[in-house]
């Protein structure tokens, strides 16, 4: 089903994907591609349980734009064990400005396919989604 405003479809292994990290917690994080050619967002890079924040992370180009998923730990000042599902804009300012305009313009469609995300940041460049952001804003 393509987006009217972008013309982006959302490959069903992206909610397949998703569901398996929110509902079975099989992965860590999700980063996902937008296709041009094929007018489609795909799975790029799907992180193992164990893979840490900086997995995640490097898992991200530098001058490309993606949008990413990841499942965040964490223990409350209570000490209560807890998770949070982040959706990431990754944009960098590098990028090429149609690819970010690309991404802008179907990121809200995207989003709506994957229930289930808790807390959404937009990110330029590393400090922005750093771990201290994310723990910041998960708790």
């Amino acid at each position: 089903m393509a987006n009217a405003a972008s013309g982006m479809a959302v490959h069903d292994e992206c909610k397949l994907k998703f569901l398996e990290l929110k509902a079975k917690r099989t992965h860590r994080f999700i980063v996902f591609k937008i296709e041009e050619k094929q007018k489609q967002v795909i799975v790029e890079k799907v992180g193992e349980p164990a893979q840490s924040y900086e997995d995640f992370t490097a898992s991200l180009p530098a001058d490309e734009c993606r949008y990413a998923v990841y499942d965040f730990d964490f223990v409350t000042a209570e000490n209560c064990q807890k998770s949070r599902i982040f959706f990431i804009a990754w944009s960098p300012d590098t990028a090429r400005v149609r690819s970010k305009m690309i991404y802008a313009s179907s990121k809200d469609r995207f989003k709506r396919e994957l229930d289930g995300i808790q807390i959404e940041l937009q990110a330029t460049d590393p400090t922005e989604m750093g771990l201290d952001v994310i723990k910041s804003r998960a708790t």
